[in-house]
């Protein structure tokens, strides 16, 4: 069975063709570079983006996959959560397409194929955590099983990645933050600048990151900015990310253990976990629980058409997905809803 798939979210148009053996013929991603001089994404130059690309994309995936068109089986795309103009373009597209083919569609949660996207490349043992980590979303899941996901925890204000980009705006380091920030930390000192651990004492599993980025303008304004300074903020807050996720994750495994549930893997998913620095701290701390650490390809770290793709095969596979052309995009569309 041969799976089209459709990303558009935010600001990459990603598409690709993936067998349901999860072989993969075309996976392309198209980043919108205009939104740099801006800082962050511009949801209206986004939208329109995704309208002048995804045909000359949708040629090109065809082509690299060495198929027509006629030998599509099945459509999916993002029906949300993200900007509502991108996801009209991309699911408008694959809608239009379906009609075209008389194939099915299915409207795949966005949020839902970062989870699923580390089983693509390891073996798995349900119950696993994951932690979702990404410009719009910090969230922790228990993945119970295909479709059954509970949501633990999840940012009160900015989401991690979010903070990556305004810190790194407040440093004057090119968007996107993340590589930015991790590029710049290399020769900083984690020590070099106190900055808070939001919510602390609350020992929960919701995470607030607004405060590091104010205290990271306060701390500029305070001392002014020059190229050491900004190497030592972009290590002690690359640095103090981890000490917050760290601390959730322990945080995590007791109240699981408490309610007699045990996991043998934590699942890092979603652009931030492309950080290798949160990556080797994260490591070594499983590491010490006896925990294994799992993420997706590299190609699927971020927003792609890949783990959209892969989604749609595994609710395919275990029933758990129907053929609905007539779902509406919602860009607030949570884990919890049923598709």
């Amino acid at each position: 069975m041969l799976i089209f798939a459709v990303e558009s979210s935010c600001d990459e148009t990603s598409l690709c063709l993936m067998r349901s053996n999860g072989s993969i013929l075309s996976h392309i991603i198209a980043s919108q570079e205009i939104h740099s001089k801006f800082g962050g994404v511009v949801p209206e130059l986004a939208s329109r983006s995704h309208l002048s690309n995804i045909q000359q994309i949708y040629k090109n995936c065809l082509i690299e996959a060495k198929i027509t068109e006629k030998d599509i089986d099945a459509c999916c795309a993002t029906i949300g959560p993200g900007l509502i103009g991108s996801l009209l373009v991309g699911s408008t597209f694959v809608k239009s397409l379906s009609m075209t083919l008389n194939k099915p569609f299915y409207p795949i949660n966005h949020l839902e194929g970062h989870i699923l996207s580390p089983t693509f490349n390891n073996k798995v043992k349900f119950p696993y955590l994951c932690f979702l980590l990404t410009g719009g979303h910090t969230q922790i899941y228990l993945v119970n099983s295909i479709g059954k996901y509970k949501l633990l925890g999840e940012t009160i204000d900015d989401a991690v990645g979010e903070a990556f980009d305004k810190v790194a705006k407040l440093l004057d380091l090119p968007y996107p933050g993340g590589p930015s920030i991790e590029y710049s930390a290399k020769t900083g000192d984690i020590n070099a600048v106190n900055l808070p651990h939001p919510l602390k004492k609350y020992k929960n599993l919701n995470f607030s990151f607004s405060g590091i980025k104010t205290s990271v303008n306060l701390h500029i304004k305070k001392n002014g900015m020059n190229k050491n300074l900004v190497k030592n903020i972009s290590a002690s807050f690359q640095n103090k990310i981890s000490e917050i996720l760290i601390e959730k994750l322990n945080l995590c495994l007791q109240e699981l253990k408490n309610n007699n549930v045990y996991v043998n893997d934590l699942a890092l998913v979603g652009g931030v976990a492309a950080n290798k620095f949160l990556r080797l701290k994260i490591k070594n701390e499983c590491t010490k629980k006896n925990i294994n650490l799992i993420v997706p390809p590299k190609k699927m770290f971020g927003d792609n058409a890949g783990m959209i793709a892969w989604a749609c095969i595994q609710k395919l596979k275990h029933s758990k997905i129907k053929n609905d052309l007539y779902f509406r995009p919602n860009p607030r569309l949570e884990i919890e809803n049923k598709l």
